[in-house]
């Protein structure tokens, strides 16, 4: 298909881009790149576009499709927006990106490169051929281009290889494209995502969920923003999940699986009533989670994908009128999901183990022993030993346990004494990490010679109220501990701390990180056992080897790394760009071992067709910055580095930090 038809296409309504799809995103270099391309009459790539009935294809933008069936693009738009922006002046209908990317593209004559506009540069330069005025006027703006280049003598010898280029520029828009076709009516939707995957194997893989949100919206039009809703609301309460997390909730609750393939023939009808019931056990497990487990804020939410699991059992219990929870059960079940999230359930084959799970309550009974007995079998033991407390840094997968223990065991702040809760009233009353030994302490200590992870180790942390954490400062536990055991007796004990003074000096800083590792794990199976209520049976083997402690590197040492981290993340959301992931854990796909943890990441990348995964790691050890390469991100060592990447290969230059 020519691209002059295609444009043609784009403007009638015939060709357009599906609702799922994201925004441009192209910069301008790689705008040039395919000007360059098409000039020279380089393979460029064909288009993959997906055949529908214009009557049931939601689309971007406002613009009417044509009757009949209409083309949408899969796997090209970057392409053809740019052609379209560039020939016809103006964006598509569908557009949504950074405008200036393709606006002022010009073609000089004798080098025969293709630059943007630049005013002192090229104001008295004829040769610099304007690619739009060109292309928007044709063959009239081609015999216009050569009267006026022939009015001037010292160019008149080279005016037959100026309109051969300028004949060569034009005849971009007659260049043959390959469309391929996928019809997804008579094609399920595992064939459809596997096509485009194949295609597209360069950029960013359109996921299942992608696909499956295309088709439900081709029936119900609202229904991504009835979502975005959905979602804003458990963002308010500060849960961040995404589209796909909700749909993946919606799918267990309809169909009792996990792979976005069983929602294709759902009515919009059902799907709507499933989201509600969908959201209104998320609610419920949310609250549960929060109120019974203390994991109140998305920091520390961590096993999320346990949540569809939860809702498909609450919803069994509602349509078989088995009655709410009572309290052994609501508790098994929370013990279930704590224990799933700990061990990395879900970090690994996600959507295989959500569906194992589904498996083992589809009786609808009620009876959640299958559930449990299946998680113990696969993890070898659900008991914690202290060596699982040796991890380091915010990001490590028990340190959402911590301040789970901090929550669940009624831990007391050391300034006031008083419980610690996650929304204590005042600023100077919002909960932040403590670290009991003073970073800046231990490493002024040379002659310990003590290490990263040693210094950012799990029990080194506890957690405070910010004025009580500034009072401390950087003072030595054997110089605050007895204050604070005299002012509010108990207060240590509440946090797990060593209570021999013998250990509270630097020099024993090690063999108090191994006392208060056996402290932590004590106290967590103490609380798992209140959760079972006397059934310890799940509690009784011991721990598989393959999940015996191991070396995770990498992570968040600092809360100064943790703010730089969130001020990266809020540039990233200012310029219409997704979010990343803080403390990304990098796992094992089948056993879910923790291998490493990346500071901020984006693991399917930062955009459409920019699909190359993306970290950035602050401080890491060249170990870390190694496995994340070896894992195919991109790293970023500072956070400057970092804005220039965007800035340069994503808007064009146009972003501001």
């Amino acid at each position: 298909m020519k691209i002059s038809t295609i444009l043609d296409h784009i403007d009638s309504g015939h060709m357009a881009l599906p609702e799922f799809q994201r925004g441009y995103v192209w910069n301008r270099d790689q705008v040039r790149a395919l000007f360059d391309s098409l000039y020279r009459r380089h393979p460029v790539g064909g288009l993959l576009v997906w055949a529908t009935e214009s009557r049931s294809a939601t689309h971007r933008g406002d613009g009417p499709l044509a009757a009949g069936v209409v083309k949408l693009l899969l796997d090209g738009q970057q392409r053809m927006t740019t052609l379209y922006g560039v020939a016809r002046g103006k964006p598509p209908k569908f557009f949504d990106g950074n405008l200036q990317v393709f606006t002022g593209l010009r073609f000089h004559l004798e080098s025969e490169i293709f630059e943007f506009y630049q005013p002192v540069k090229m104001k008295d330069d004829s040769l610099w051929i304007d690619v739009t005025g060109l292309m928007k006027n044709g063959s009239a703006g081609l015999g216009k281009f050569i009267a006026t280049l022939s009015t001037n003598p010292e160019l008149a010898p080279k005016i037959g290889d100026f309109a051969g280029r300028l004949s060569q520029l034009l005849g971009i828009l007659e260049i043959e494209l390959h469309a391929e076709e996928v019809t997804g009516a008579d094609k399920p939707l595992d064939v459809v995502v596997d096509i485009f995957n194949r295609v597209n194997s360069g950029g960013t893989k359109l996921s299942k969920g992608d696909l499956a949100l295309a088709k439900i919206c081709a029936e119900w039009p609202a229904g991504r923003d009835v979502m975005r809703a959905t979602l804003k609301k458990w963002a308010d309460a500060d849960y961040n999940f995404n589209l796909d997390w909700l749909l993946r909730s919606v799918n267990t609750v309809l169909t009792g699986e996990a792979k976005f393939l069983y929602l294709h023939e759902k009515s919009a009808d059902e799907i709507k009533d499933a989201l509600s019931r969908a959201t209104r056990h998320i609610d419920t497990c949310l609250n549960l989670i929060s109120g019974r487990l203390g994991l109140d804020h998305d920091q520390v939410f961590f096993g999320r994908f346990g949540v569809p699991v939860m809702a498909r059992y609450l919803d069994q219990r509602e349509c078989n009128k088995l009655g709410s929870m009572n309290e052994k059960e609501r508790d098994k079940l929370l013990f279930w999901f704590a224990q799933a999230a700990m061990w990395g359930r879900f970090s690994g084959s996600t959507e295989s183990f959500i569906d194992k799970d589904l498996e083992a309550i589809a009786d609808g009974d009620g009876n959640l022993d299958p559930l449990l007995e299946q998680l113990r079998l696969w993890n070898g033991g659900l008991r914690v030993e202290a060596g699982h407390f040796t991890g380091w840094s915010l990001g490590a997968r028990f340190y959402p346990v911590l301040y789970l223990l901090t929550r669940m065991g009624g831990s007391r702040d050391w300034g006031t004494g008083l419980p610690l809760k996650a929304n204590l009233l005042g600023k100077m009353n919002r909960l932040e990490v403590h670290h009991i030994f003073p970073k800046a302490r231990l490493y002024k200590a040379k002659a310990l010679d003590f290490r990263k992870p040693e210094v950012n180790a799990l029990a080194n942390f506890c957690f405070l109220t910010k004025d009580s954490n500034l009072k401390i400062s950087d003072r030595l536990p054997e110089e605050y501990f007895p204050e604070i055991e005299a002012a509010h007796p108990g207060a240590l004990a509440s946090q797990w701390i060593p209570d021999d003074p013998v250990l509270w000096t630097l020099d024993r800083y090690r063999d108090f990180l191994v006392a208060r590792q056996k402290l932590l794990a004590a106290e967590l199976n103490h609380q798992m056992e209140t959760l079972l209520h006397g059934d310890t049976q799940w509690l009784s083997s011991g721990v598989s080897p393959k999940l015996e402690p191991a070396i995770v590197v990498g992570g968040i040492s600092s809360e100064n790394e943790e703010a730089e981290l969130d001020k990266l993340n809020a540039w990233i959301e200012s310029l219409g760009l997704p979010s990343g992931v803080m403390s990304y854990d990098y796992a094992d796909a089948q056993s879910g071992r923790q291998i490493a943890v990346f500071d901020l990441a984006w693991p399917l990348g930062l955009q459409e067709e920019l699909s190359q995964p993306v970290a950035v790691l602050l401080n890491e050890e060249p170990a870390t910055i190694a496995l994340a390469s070896q894992a195919g991100f991109r790293c970023f060592t500072d956070g400057q580095a970092f804005r220039k990447y965007v800035e340069r290969e994503m808007m064009a230059g146009d972003a501001h930090a």
